[in-house]
């Protein structure tokens, strides 16, 4: 069964600063063993991507690693919201960190909001990572400014319900929700194997989520790795490796009923497409068997976090090869893009 390239909005390649967790060389392969063609990195590296320098020096790294295409987003900080902008055009999107993260992206001051959100150009992403009350305050600053915004990693009903209501009011929201926080409750994992933000939640947010999958646009991993040593430590960091499991998870949930296989590909493919305005990938698509059967393990993956928190899972339908612009990208477990295969496609 032939599906299109897919799409990750939101992951986290860790490069740089932080490549004995991921970089664009296992990132990007990884991505390709899940059926993704492109991909969107996330700016809270180390150092940030906050500006021109930092953007290129990303771009310079990508350019010689991916084996799959990719943008890479711009972080807003207190002191760039002039910098920034005059970047859009090169960046996947302008991500707005409004709750916990780490690193000095945090925008604790809606003054400091409202002036990215003015500033960004027209027709950019604006992408938030806001939780909770946070959440409904950044819906309204959207409506105050008259812009799209698009919400990261919604994880529990009363931010699903707010977003209905939004969008019921004609406000311009989008959404995305993760694998982990559909296939998986506070219930499933214990210690640091479950930290992640947005936490995982109790089964009536899961099912909540699933209520309501008319209201979510796209499904991102947030693939945010790190080892086995870290998440087994005494400060475990938050955070899952994801690029490789979301295709199977959710092909099993279509072999279950509890989705289509064009509500797959319209929140895989099709609206990460329309929402971040990102081009058509010729001759790209992914071969997938749905009658596979196979147990997830992190021993045949390629990302360098070495674990999932799928280990042991069953599932029914599997990648078994991706063709990138005519090209046979990755074929039965084996990458055959070479580094720097991959195009910037902002």
């Amino acid at each position: 069964m032939r599906l299109p390239g897919l799409i990750d909005p939101h992951v986290h390649l860790r490069e740089p600063g932080a490549t004995h967790k991921e970089d664009w060389d296992t990132g990007t392969a990884a991505a390709l063993a899940g059926g993704f063609t492109a991909v969107l990195a996330m700016p809270n590296t180390q150092p940030p991507v906050t500006d021109r320098e930092s953007l290129d020096a990303v771009y310079a790294i990508a350019a010689q690693k991916a084996h799959c295409d990719y943008a890479q987003y711009l972080g807003a900080g207190p002191n760039n919201v002039a910098e920034a902008a005059a970047c859009a055009a090169d960046a996947a999107g302008l991500k707005l960190y409004l709750d916990q993260t780490y690193g000095p992206l945090r925008l604790d001051e809606m003054s400091l909001w409202k002036a990215h959100f003015e500033a960004w150009p027209q027709g950019r992403p604006l992408v938030a990572h806001a939780e909770g009350r946070t959440l409904a305050a950044a819906i309204l600053m959207s409506a105050l400014t008259d812009r799209p915004l698009h919400l990261a990693h919604v994880a529990t009903r009363e931010e699903i319900l707010m977003i209905r209501a939004a969008k019921e009011r004609g406000l311009k929201i989008t959404c995305e929700v993760t694998p982990h926080h559909l296939f998986l409750t506070d219930k499933d994992l214990s210690g640091g194997w479950g930290e992640v933000r947005p936490r995982l939640t109790t089964r009536q947010d899961v099912d909540a989520l699933w209520a309501n999958l008319d209201v979510i646009d796209c499904f991102a991993t947030d693939h945010a790795p790190h080892t086995v040593a870290e998440k087994a430590g005494e400060n475990p960091p938050p955070g899952f490796p994801g690029l490789e499991t979301a295709l199977p998870l959710f092909l099993t949930a279509v072999h279950e009923g509890r989705l289509t296989l064009d509500d797959l590909i319209a929140r895989m493919h099709t609206n990460v497409r329309r929402i971040f305005k990102l081009p058509e990938q010729p001759e790209t698509w992914v071969e997938v068997d749905p009658d596979a059967t196979a147990e997830i393990t992190a021993k045949t993956m390629q990302t360098r976090a070495a674990w999932t928190p799928f280990e042991g899972r069953k599932v029914q339908g599997i990648v078994r090869q991706v063709v990138l612009r005519g090209e046979v990208a990755y074929n039965n477990g084996h990458v055959m893009a070479p580094q720097g295969y991959g195009r910037r496609i902002r």
